[in-house]
């Protein structure tokens, strides 16, 4: 007699208990759910194409940042020549390169050697004693890749904190990324969040010359033109543009962190705490500027630009305005997320609706109910009672794989419930092979008994080999692939896995079972 153990028992059947109350969430309404405990509370998650969402198609503007950063490659030369006392004119950015002339051709080697830590190629022209100095191809090409990276991970952290459950994001092409928000059906608060580059600087204001006005409309040299965020004027007022210093004092790269709060008038405010080396370059700024104007410049318009009364140590800066408590809550995500290195440009807009996703779920549920009940029916023909065996093994199968997608967090796709079809008719493969194996023993002679433990033992290898093969395929399109390839992947996996569970441990325990009930002379099988 084959002996099963009384703690295997258990074990499957709590597996079985448990795995039907992890799957009954998923066929529950949501205010059913919320009654559950939290541990119970876990659903599977539908896809764009299943509950509808937005669908956004980003390019990342690389050659904008590309441009700044060639700015910035400015600023740092100009820095290294006048720390070394050599003397230059004109500098200028054409076309990502950065060009000055010299005064003293015989300073070349001084200022090959000043220039040398800044890591790009330098070249002096001998006809009008000019040095130029830019980017290699291949670091222009790596900065092109790190911009793309960094600007999908800050879109990423930017989305998480909106709270959006299971969205899709990933890189397409060189300078492209794709959004899948599922059950966002206005994706404008979310496309607003994306499209503000954050960049946050601190400059100073003109000192004597504060507006634009002050001028006659004339920009001094060494300042720009920057307007006032008209989300900032409040009343009869009309926006003011302000004359800033081009020299860009600190970035919104230093912030630590960002969080919406009240001042004591308690009027809403944004508070801002910098890092170690942002809170000391704050510091010096506000002692060196006291009793002049600061300009918080974000994304090209000045969202604040209070008087520096007194040096600000610390770290801890306040953004003061005439914001409201939802302008705060989103001016902190942006900043609290960090700047991206980049604008983005939107190319694509589209919005599924739930209807469309109500279609093709009632589409993958008919298929797969058809795809069960062929099963069945053909399971219960060919095999009689052990074919009802594997069809109960079946039905566990699907709710044990809806279990494991509620607890993995997975997202449920078009191509995963075709996925889902396609692993439950593959489901009872081995169930097919342990009893035609069965049949063979019989035929030979086999006592019944001992012919149900050759049926299981000696169809294990070829179980696990076809399964395993198919699990590898299975394994690289889930790390390989993306999107609903991917989706497609991980019910396949998960099925894979499950079906060997039900159809060697659970029919085995049925059959088992059954036969020491019943007694039978025959096989009905």
């Amino acid at each position: 007699m084959i002996n099963i153990p009384l703690w295997k028992r258990l074990l499957v059947l709590i597996t079985v208990v448990f795995g039907v109350l992890f799957a009954a969430p998923t066929f529950m309404d949501d205010k059913d759910v919320e009654s559950l405990p939290d541990w119970l509370q876990e659903q599977v998650n539908l896809g764009l194409d299943l509950q509808g969402g937005s669908h956004l198609l980003l390019e990342v503007d690389v050659q904008s940042a590309l441009r700044d950063q060639a700015g910035f490659l400015a600023d740092d030369a100009r820095k290294s020549l006048r720390k070394a006392r050599l003397k230059f004119s004109n500098m200028r950015v054409e076309d990502l390169t950065v060009r000055f002339k010299i005064d003293n051709p015989s300073d070349r080697q001084a200022i090959h050697k000043a220039l040398a830590q800044q890591g790009v190629d330098t070249k002096f022209d001998e006809g009008i004693s000019e040095f130029s100095m830019k980017f290699s191809e291949s670091e222009i090409d790596q900065k092109k890749k790190l911009l793309v990276q960094q600007s999908r991970e800050i879109i990423e952290r930017r989305i998480n904190a909106l709270g959006t459950r299971e969205p899709n994001i990933q890189t397409q092409g060189t300078d492209r990324i794709i959004i899948q928000l599922p059950g966002v059906s206005d994706p404008g608060k979310v496309k607003d969040i994306l499209g503000k580059t954050a960049k946050l600087t601190f400059q100073m204001v003109h000192n004597q010359y504060p507006t634009l006005n002050s001028t006659g409309g004339r920009v001094l040299p060494g300042t720009i033109a920057v307007p006032e965020d008209p989300s900032q004027v409040r009343g009869n007022r009309e926006p003011v543009t302000y004359l800033v210093k081009k020299q860009i004092l600190l970035t919104g790269e230093s912030l630590s962190n960002a969080q919406p709060g009240f001042s004591e008038n308690n009027a809403p405010v944004v508070t801002m705490r910098f890092d170690t080396v942002g809170a000391r370059k704050f510091g010096e700024i506000t002692k060196q500027y006291t009793h002049h104007q600061l300009a918080m410049i974000l994304d090209g318009k000045v969202i604040s630009a209070p008087n520096l009364n007194e040096p600000i140590l610390g770290g801890n800066v306040q953004i003061s305005g005439n914001f409201t408590v939802e302008e705060t809550v989103n001016l902190s995500i942006l900043l609290r997320a960090g700047s991206l290195p980049a604008p983005l440009n939107v190319l694509e807009e589209r919005t599924v609706g739930p209807d469309l996703g109500a279609d093709s779920v009632a589409a993958g549920e008919n298929a797969t109910i058809v795809a069960v009940i062929l099963v069945f029916v053909f399971m219960l023909v060919a095999y009689s009672l052990f074919g009802f065996f594997a069809n109960i093994a079946l039905s566990f199968n699907l709710v044990f794989l809806i279990s494991a997608l509620a607890l993995t967090g997975s997202t449920l796709t078009l191509p995963g419930i075709a996925g889902i079809a396609l692993t439950l008719g593959m489901a009872v493969d081995a169930n097919v092979l342990i009893l035609e194996r069965i049949k063979e023993e019989i035929r030979a002679g086999t006592k019944l008994i001992q012919a149900i433990d050759a049926g299981y033992k000696r169809a294990m290898a070829t179980i696990i080999d076809s399964n395993i093969t198919t699990l590898i395929g299975g394994l690289a399109l889930f790390f390989f692939g993306s999107g609903p390839v991917k989706g497609f992947g991980v019910t396949l996996c998960l099925g894979i896995v499950i079906s060997m569970f039900t159809a060697i441990t659970l029919t085995r325990i049925l059959a088992v079972s059954w036969f020491k009930w019943a007694k039978p002379k025959t096989l009905p099988i």
